[in-house]
């Protein structure tokens, strides 16, 4: 459980705290709310940091920050529901993005097969947290209405996931297609049979 370790599962604990400031809602707590949830976004680039600069790459890092991710992000959504600042359908399509690569990428490894994070992911990420930092202002503040730059972004980041997720799927079948030729054909002919 090195630093950077430390820093994911602070930004998976910083989820509850969010959801909790968003629940009572209000234009006070919903700053409060927006303010940790950026706090705990920018933790997702200070671990990755750390992790790369002091050699601190372990597997479980591996496993967490891309779990932290969705715990936090995943769990606005839902709340963004609830609140009824989010439409259910749009939530839906991402979580079940998050579902599939995540299943994908555990039939991946067990193939033998590393489904790194791409651009397209990263910038579904990015999206993800550009759309809902003024979400979280959903009350006019000084004569503004942010959240509706918030709502486009949302949409923006919607289409994202469902590209991103197609490219995961397309370079999971790629790779698996390209060991299954690679491999000799003694191996190819026990995998037909089986």
């Amino acid at each position: 459980m090195n630093l950077a370790n430390k820093i994911t599962l602070l930004r998976m604990l910083m989820a509850p705290l969010v959801i909790i400031l968003l629940y009572f809602e209000g234009p006070v707590l919903c700053v409060l709310a927006m303010l940790a949830f950026s706090f705990a976004s920018a933790t997702d680039w200070a671990d990755g940091y750390i992790a790369r600069r002091h050699n601190m790459v372990t597997s479980m890092g591996k496993f967490l920050d891309p779990l932290a991710d969705k715990v936090l992000i995943c769990s606005v959504l839902i709340m963004f529901v609830k609140l009824d600042w989010a439409p259910a359908w749009l939530v839906i399509i991402m979580i079940c993005r998050e579902l599939v690569v995540t299943g994908l990428r555990a039939i991946a490894i067990d193939e033998g097969i590393v489904l790194a994070a791409d651009k397209f992911g990263k910038a579904k990420t990015v999206l993800q947290i550009c759309a809902i930092i003024p979400m979280m202002l959903h009350y006019p503040y000084f004569g503004y209405e942010v959240w509706h730059v918030g709502e486009w972004l949302l949409y923006l980041a919607m289409a994202m996931s469902v590209f991103s997720c197609i490219n995961y799927c397309m370079g999971f079948y790629g790779k698996q297609y390209k060991q299954s030729a690679d491999a000799p054909e003694e191996l190819r002919a026990d995998h037909t049979r089986a």
